[in-house]
């Protein structure tokens, strides 16, 4: 190992958007996350100061309403947010890595310049329409179908499931079939306006956790797309799709180092504070034993997703780097989560402590941007080159 050098420090700037990410956090996500849990009300507020802070939109370049930072930057600010309600969390990363991402990455100047603006200055929020009824992690089933019209629009009929943010988006990256016979190469990306006739938004689903970020099913009944909100080419659907799940997986992974780091802290100042036996419960070896394992974990994968974000502002194919950070801290997550509700024991069963909301919010990292099971296939497979 003689002769290499690693520096773990970060920039000022990075450091600056961590900062402005916990004053948020600190000062009006954590106070109003209970409350946000209990009603399931959707945060609108606390959104519009993250997006007045450069925070919905942290590698969208300042021409674009963005903060212009790196994808490190992104990692830093998300933890802190998660750390405060992972809701808020899971709002931020939807926008920030699915939406404005791709549209950074495919969009033309004009979708640049409205879609785009509006959702990193945080005016409106954005959605990511993947997932259908009867296709989840095989994202190839889809039924979803745009067929192409005389003047060179699409008209959109189908179902799309699980999306976040579904009831209350006005901007909306759709995925749909236009050449049903070509399979994944007849999937094209289209910008939608939810507030075009033929878009529907159905119920939003009553979650076990990460409960104000709002998810539904949404329907596109006749919907008409102009030829203009078609996102990079005809055809280029799923690549982009893949391409954008890798981003996510990053924020993702952030998300759940963050439940995990407050589900550690609130563990560690209760040990410290509750009396068994005439002494601190952190002076026992088993709980000492806890502490111990879940420093090192929360250490470990906060540093592999890390790793991922450097990889991505390297410009270098970062597919494995990101499932094995998400794969690794949504594991970590729940572990932790764990083990923070049996270190408070009866209270940690209890709503009157976070962490029971930790322990419910970090079950949906190892499902949602690909499972745990999927992110171990995606790794296998870069690693073998087996099919």
């Amino acid at each position: 190992m003689e002769g290499i050098a690693v520096d773990f420090a970060f920039t000022e700037e990075q450091l600056m958007i961590q900062d402005a990410a916990r004053r948020i956090a600190r000062e009006k996500i954590a106070p109003s996350a209970a409350h946000h849990d209990h009603t399931g009300e959707f945060p609108r507020e606390n959104m519009r100061l993250l997006g007045e802070s450069g925070l919905m939109g942290v590698e969208v370049p300042v021409e674009y309403g963005g903060a212009g930072m790196d994808p490190i930057a992104y990692v830093l600010a998300m933890i802190e947010v998660a750390a405060a309600d992972a809701a808020h969390a899971t709002i931020m990363s939807v926008n920030n890595s699915l939406f404005c991402n791709a549209i950074l990455q495919h969009g033309g100047e004009a979708q640049k310049q409205t879609q785009l603006r509006a959702i990193a200055e945080g005016h409106e929020i954005g959605a990511f329409a993947l997932t259908e009824p009867q296709s989840g992690s095989d994202a190839t089933a889809m039924r979803c179908r745009a067929v192409q019209q005389a003047d060179g629009g699409y008209v959109i009929n189908g179902k799309k499931s699980w999306i976040t943010s579904g009831p209350v988006a006005r901007h909306v990256l759709l995925f749909a079939l236009t050449e049903p016979e070509q399979g994944a190469r007849g999937v094209t990306a289209f910008l939608i306006d939810a507030e075009r006739e033929g878009y529907r938004r159905g119920k939003a689903e009553p979650k076990l956790g990460i409960r104000a970020s709002a998810t539904c099913e949404i329907e596109f009944d006749g919907y008409h797309a102009r030829a203009d909100e078609v996102l990079g080419e005809p055809g280029q659907g799923f690549r982009i799709a893949m391409g954008v799940l890798d981003a996510g997986r990053i924020g993702i992974a952030s998300q759940a180092v963050g439940i995990a780091r407050a589900a550690y802290e609130a563990s560690v100042d209760y040990v410290k504070e509750r009396k068994a036996f005439g002494q601190a419960i952190g002076s026992f070896q088993m709980i000492q034993a806890k502490i111990a394992d879940m420093k090192c974990r929360l250490d470990a994968v906060q540093l592999l997703t890390l790793r991922a974000a450097w990889q991505k502002g390297q410009g270098a194919r970062f597919t494995t780097e990101a499932s094995v950070a998400k794969l690794s801290a949504s594991e970590a997550a729940m572990w932790i989560a764990h083990q923070a509700v049996q270190i408070h024991a009866g209270m940690g069963y209890s709503k009157e402590m976070p962490v029971e909301r930790y322990f419910r919010d970090a079950k949906i990292t190892e499902i949602y941007e690909g499972t745990s099971e999927i992110q171990r296939l995606v790794i296998a497979r870069q690693e073998t080159g087996l099919r």
